[in-house]
C-alpha cells in the first residue's frame, strides 16, 4: 500500500501541487467488485483547499488516472454503518449517498480518522460522523483537542515530504565526497555522527567564549535600570503641575460656554424680535389707506391695492410656535382684523354702488339700438370695473362670504340687464324674420290663407316667396295636389312653379333669413366671450382646479402663509374655479337659450327647409367656438342649441317622407313625374347650395339616403296603384328623372343609387317595350309561341310542320293576317298609346320609340330565323321586309 500511495503521490498528485495524506482501497458495494483507491489530500498552496479524489487503474496498462473528486466542504455525513462490529462497508454523503467497501476494516478505520483530523483542523468540525467508534475519535477529548489535533495532523502531512533542489545537491556531494556511502550505509552513518560530534564541541567552546560578554551586557542593564528610575522621578513631578495647570483650564472652559450660551440666546431673542418687527408691522399710509383711502380715483385705487397686499402679508405670517402667547402679537392681530373688516366694508358697499351706477348709464344706452340688429357693448364696464381686480382678489382670499355676496350681487345685477337686452336683441329679430314673411303679400299666391294640414293648398308662404315649393307644407306636399288637374295643365303648372321657386324673389327671402340668424349668432358670440373673459379677470377665476385657500409657494424674501381655518371658504371649496365661472355665466345669460330656441321655432314655421341654414350656420359657430374654448360657455349653450337645430332637420327630413307616403294619385290621369321626385330634386339642389363646404356635412348625407330610398319605396307603391298609366311607365319616367336628377347633382354618397335608379330606369323600358310590342302583331305572336313550346317539349324544329295546329297552312294563314299596311295600322296605334302613356317632362317618347323599333326588327329576325328552321324549304316569307319596318316607323314619328 505504501508503494501504491508513493506512486499515486508522484503520478497524479505532484503535479497538480496536492498532497496524499490517506488512501483506501474500495470497492462499490452490491455491484461487481471493481476496485479503486480513494484519496484524501489536501493542496500545497493557500487557501488550503481538502479534497476525496476517487483514482482507478487504467484499462489499458498499469497507470492510475483520476477520475472524480468531491469537495470536503461539500461532505455533510460519514456513515461507519457499525461503531462495536468490524464492518469494511461505510457510506459518504456527498450531493448523493455513496456507499462503499473497503479491503479491510483498518484500512477503512484510518481513512475515516484521516477525514476527522482534516475536518476538526480545516472544516470547524462541519462533518457529522454516524456509527463511528470513540477509539478513533479520541482526540476529540477537550483538554488534549488541540494538541492531539495538531500534532496528529502534522504526524499525517509530514508522512512524506519532498526533498527540494539544494537538499538534493547536497545530499549528492556529500555522497560523492563517501563513495562508500551507498554500499557501506553503516559506516557512512558512523562518519555522519562523528562530524555531528565535533560540530557540537565546537558550538559549546563558542558559547563559553562568550561568558565575559554577557556579564558586560547585564552590568549596562543595570545602569540603565537606574537612569529609567531617574526619569519617572521627574515624571512624577511634572504630572502633579499639570493637573494644576488642568483644573484651572476647565474653569475658563466652563466660564466661556456660559458666555457663548448668552450671546446664542441674545441673537436669537434678537432675530425674533426682528422677525415681529419686520413682518408684523403695518405703516401708518397703509392704515390710513385702509381706513380713508379714495376708491374711485386711480392713485386711490393703486394705494388701497398696496395696502391690502401689505395687511394680507402680515395677516398671513407663520407664527412661530409661542408668538401667538405675546401680547404684542395678540395686538397687531386684533388690529390687523379690524383693518380687514374696516376696508372689505367698504370696498363691498363701493363696489354695489358701482355696479348699480354702471347699470343705470346701460340702460340709457338700450334705446339707441332697439332699431338695429346689435347688442350693446359692455367694454366701458368691464374696463372699469377691472380697475378692482386685485382688490376682489385679496377679498376672495380674506372675506369669502363677502366675496360670494358681491359675486352674487353682480350676477343678479347683470342677469336682469342682459335678459333685457336679449329679449329686445330677439324681439328685434324676430320682427325682422315676420317682416321678411309679409314682404311678398302683393303677389297672386299672398291672399290664400296658410293652412298646416297635408295637401290643402297650391302654394304658400310665410316669408312671401312667389309660388314657392316650400313651407310648413313642403313642395312635396303642394305637388302632390296639382296630379288632380289634367297632366298636361299640371305639367304647365310645375314648371311655371319651378322657375317661380327660383326666381330673385325666393333668393333674397331665404338669404335675408339667413343674414339675420348669422347676425344673430354673430352678436351673441362676441357679447358671451366678452362677458366670460370679464369673470374670470375680475373675480380671479381662472381655469383650472383651485388651490386650498393660503397654498402659497415659498420662495426668496417671502414669508411661508398661514393655513386658514375651515370656515374662512366653506362656499365652493370642493369645486373647481372652471365649474364658478360656467355656473355665473348659466347664471347671467339663462335667458339665451330660450331665446334661441324661440328664434328657431319662428324660422322653422316659417318655413321648414329654414332648418338647413341654421343647421350649416350652428355648426360652424359650435365649431368656432370650441376651437377657442372647448369648456367655455358659449360652447356649452350653442352645442345644446344645435342639438334643437338637428332635432328640427331630423323632423323636416321625417315630414318630407311622410308626405310622400301620403301621396294620392288621380285614377282618371296619367302620373307622370310624381310630385315628391320633383320635390326630391328642388331639396337636393337647395341643400347643395347650403352645405357647400360646411362641417355637418355628414348630416345631409344621412338624410339623403333616407330620402332617396322613401323616393324608391313610394315609387313602386304608385305604380302598382296605378289604373291609368302602366306600371313599367311610372316607374321608367319617375327613375329616369332620378338618374338624371343624380347625374346632374353629382353627389357622391348617392352613386350606389344614381346606378340602381339607372338599372330600373332600363328594366322597365325594355319590359314596357317588349309588353307593347305584343300587341301590333298578337296572333303571329302567339303561333310562334306554340312553335317554341312545341320545340321544348321535345318536337324537332324540321317536324314541327307536321304539327296540325303549327302546320304550313296554319302559318300562311296567320302570316296574310298581317299585310304591310295591317302592320302599320298597328303600330300607328301603338304610338298613339304610348303618347297617352308617357308625360311630356321627361321627353322619353323618342326614346322609347326607338326601342320599340330595334325590338321590333329582333322579333321579325328571330319569327324569319322559327320559319327557316321549323319550315325548312317551304318558301314561305312575311308579307313586309325590315325596310318597310323602318319606313312605317320613321313616317308615324314624323306625322305625330
Amino acid at each position: 500500500m505504501t508503494a501504491i500511495k508513493h506512486a499515486l503521490q508522484r503520478d497524479i498528485f505532484t503535479p497538480n501541487d496536492e498532497r496524499l495524506l490517506s488512501i483506501v482501497n474500495v470497492c462499490k458495494a452490491g455491484k461487481k467488485k471493481k476496485n479503486c483507491f480513494l484519496c484524501a489530500t489536501v493542496t500545497t498552496e493557500r487557501p488550503v483547499q481538502v479534497r476525496v479524489v476517487k483514482v482507478k487503474k487504467s484499462d489499458k496498462g498499469d497507470f492510475y488516472k483520476r477520475q472524480m473528486a468531491w469537495e470536503l466542504r461539500d461532505l455533510a455525513e460519514v456513515d461507519a454503518k457499525d461503531a462495536s462490529k468490524e464492518n469494511p462497508e461505510f457510506d459518504l454523503h456527498f450531493e448523493k449517498v455513496y456507499r462503499w467497501v473497503a479491503s479491510s476494516t483498518a484500512e477503512k478505520n484510518s481513512f475515516i480518522s484521516c477525514i476527522w483530523k482534516l475536518n476538526q483542523r480545516y472544516l470547524r468540525k462541519k462533518v457529522e460522523f454516524v456509527n463511528v467508534s470513540s477509539q478513533l475519535l479520541e482526540e476529540s477529548v477537550p483538554s488534549g483537542e488541540s494538541q492531539s489535533v495538531a500534532g496528529g495532523d502534522e504526524d499525517a502531512l509530514d508522512d512524506y515530504q519532498e526533498l527540494n533542489a539544494r537538499e538534493e545537491q547536497d545530499i549528492e556531494g556529500m555522497m560523492e565526497v563517501c563513495e562508500y556511502a551507498i554500499s557501506n550505509a553503516e559506516t557512512f552513518a558512523e562518519k555522519l555522527s562523528k562530524e555531528l560530534q565535533v560540530l557540537d564541541g565546537a558550538n559549546i567552546h563558542s558559547i563559553m567564549a562568550s561568558e565575559k560578554q554577557v556579564n558586560i551586557l547585564m552590568q549596562l542593564l543595570d545602569e540603565a535600570l537606574s537612569e529609567v528610575d531617574t526619569i519617572e522621578g521627574k515624571m512624577s513631578s511634572y504630572e502633579e503641575m499639570l493637573q494644576s495647570v488642568k483644573e484651572q483650564m476647565d474653569q475658563i472652559s466652563q466660564s466661556n460656554r456660559l458666555i457663548q450660551i448668552s450671546n446664542t440666546n441674545n441673537g436669537k431673542l434678537l432675530d425674533e424680535i426682528q422677525f415681529l418687527v419686520n413682518y408684523m408691522d403695518l405703516s401708518k399710509g397703509h392704515i390710513r389707506a385702509l381706513q380713508e383711502g379714495d376708491l374711485s380715483s386711480s392713485k386711490g385705487i393703486e394705494a388701497c391695492i398696496n395696502a391690502s397686499e401689505a395687511l394680507l402679508q402680515c395677516m398671513n405670517v407663520a407664527l412661530r410656535p409661542g408668538h401667538e402667547k405675546l401680547m404684542s402679537v395678540k395686538q397687531q392681530q386684533h388690529l390687523f382684523t379690524e383693518l380687514r373688516d374696516t376696508f372689505s366694508r367698504r370696498l363691498t358697499n363701493h363696489l354695489n354702488n358701482v355696479f348699480v351706477h354702471q347699470g343705470h348709464d346701460q340702460s340709457s344706452v338700450l334705446s339707441q339700438h332697439m332699431a338695429e340688429l346689435t347688442l350693446p357693448k359692455h367694454s366701458p364696464l368691464h374696463r372699469d370695473l377691472l380697475h378692482y381686480a386685485k382688490l376682489m382678489e385679496w377679498l376672495k382670499n380674506t372675506q369669502r362670504e363677502k366675496y360670494e355676496g358681491l359675486s352674487r350681487t353682480y350676477v343678479d345685477y347683470m342677469t336682469r340687464l342682459y335678459e333685457r337686452e336679449i329679449k329686445d336683441f330677439f324681439e328685434v329679430a324676430k320682427i325682422k324674420m315676420a317682416g321678411t314673411a309679409k314682404e311678398g303679400k302683393g303677389n297672386k299666391f299672398a291672399t290664400l290663407p296658410r293652412k298646416e294640414s297635408a295637401f290643402k293648398q297650391e302654394t304658400e308662404s310665410l316669408h312671401g316667396s312667389s309660388g314657392k315649393l316650400t313651407g310648413s307644407t313642403s313642395s312635396l306636399n303642394k305637388l302632390a295636389v296639382q296630379s288632380s288637374s289634367s297632366r298636361r295643365s299640371q305639367s304647365s303648372s310645375l314648371l311655371d312653379m319651378g322657375n317661380m321657386s327660383a326666381s330673385d324673389l325666393d333668393v333674397a327671402d331665404r338669404t335675408k333669413f339667413d343674414k339675420i340668424f348669422e347676425q344673430v349668432l354673430s352678436e351673441l358670440e362676441p357679447l358671451c366671450l366678452a362677458e366670460q373673459d370679464f369673470i374670470s379677470k375680475f373675480f380671479k377665476l381662472q381655469q383650472h382646479p383651485t388651490l386650498a385657500q393660503g397654498e402659497v409657494e415659498e420662495s426668496d424674501g417671502v414669508v411661508p402663509s398661514r393655513q386658514p381655518p375651515p370656515g374662512e371658504y366653506r362656499h365652493f371649496i370642493s369645486s373647481t374655479e372652471k365649474d364658478m365661472v360656467r355656473l355665473m355665466m348659466n347664471k347671467v345669460f339663462q335667458s339665451i337659450e330660450t331665446e334661441l330656441n324661440s328664434l328657431i321655432t319662428l324660422g322653422d314655421k316659417i318655413d321648414t327647409f329654414h332648418s338647413l341654414y341654421m343647421l350649416v350656420k350652428m355648426s360652424h359657430h359650435v365649431w368656432t367656438a370650441e376651437n377657442v374654448d372647448p369648456a367655455s360657455y358659449l360652447s356649452t349653450t350653442l352645442g345644446n342649441v344645435l342639438v334643437t337645430v338637428k332635432r328640427n332637420f331630423d323632423k323636416c327630413i321625417s315630414g318630407q317622407i311622410r308626405q310622400m307616403e301620403e301621396v294620392k294619385i288621380s285614377k282618371k290621369s296619367k302620373v307622370g313625374i310624381l310630385p315628391f321626385v320633383a320635390g326630391f330634386e328642388e331639396f337636393a339642389e337647395l341643400a347643395e347650395t347650403i352645405f357647400r363646404n360646411a362641417e355637418r356635412r355628414g348630416d345631409l348625407d344621412k338624410a339623403y339616403v333616407k330620402l332617396i330610398r322613401a323616393v324608391f319605396m313610394n315609387v313602386e307603391k304608385v305604380a302598382n296603384e296605378s289604373q291609368k298609366t302602366p306600371r313599367d311607365v311610372v316607374m321608367m319616367e319617375n327613375f329616369h328623372h332620378i338618374f338624371s336628377t343624380l347625374s346632374h347633382l353629382k353627389i357622391s354618397c348617392l352613386e350606389t343609387e344614381r346606378r340602381e335608379a339607372k338599372h330600373k330606369y332600363t328594366d322597365h323600358l325594355q319590359s314596357y317595350v317588349i309588353n307593347s310590342l305584343g300587341q301590333p302583331l298578337e296572333k303571329l305572336n302567339h303561333f310562334f309561341e306554340g312553335v317554341e313550346a312545341r320545340v321544348a317539349q321535345g318536337v324537332r324544329e324540321d317536324e314541327v310542320s307536321y304539327q296540325l295546329a303549327f302546320n304550313k297552312q296554319e302559318l300562311r294563314k296567320v302570316i296574310k293576317e298581317y299585310p304591310g299596311k295591317e302592320v302599320k295600322k298597328g303600330l300607328d296605334n301603338l304610338y298613339k298609346k304610348m303618347d297617352k302613356h308617357l308625360c311630356e317632362e321627361e321627353s322619353l317618347l323618342q326614346v322609347v320609340w326607338h326601342s320599340m323599333q330595334d325590338e321590333f326588327i329582333r322579333q321579325y329576325k328571330h319569327f324569319e330565323g322559327l320559319i327557316g328552321r321549323c319550315y325548312p324549304g317551304s318558301g314561305i316569307t312575311m308579307e313586309f321586309t325590315i325596310g318597310d319596318m323602318l319606313e312605317y316607323f320613321s313616317s308615324i314619328a314624323q306625322s305625330h
